[in-house]
């Protein structure tokens, strides 16, 4: 029984990068859903393709800035390394 105690502790703590993961699926997968429900209404397929290209550039920006955190150079990560070393 300790060990699921353990399991739900360690879900509990990632639950923020759970919800960033989900969120990024939802982003990316916006302009297909877009897609599909402009189809289901009928609507000419160049519109469907730019308001869906639209789309998929708008979530791509905010995955960008969801993400900017996880990816950083080496220099960035060496300067904030020396910097807590020094303090």
């Amino acid at each position: 029984m300790s060990w699921l105690k353990k399991e739900l502790g360690y879900i509990k703590d990632s639950m923020s990068q759970i919800l960033k993961a989900f969120l990024i699926v939802i982003l990316l997968s916006s302009g297909l859903a877009i897609a599909i429900f402009l189809r289901f209404l009928g609507t000419n397929g160049t519109m469907i393709t730019f308001i869906s290209i639209i789309v998929e550039c708008a979530a791509i920006i905010l995955c960008h800035f969801l993400l900017r955190g996880y990816v950083k150079p080496n220099d960035e990560k060496k300067t904030n390394q020396i910097t807590k070393k020094k303090l």
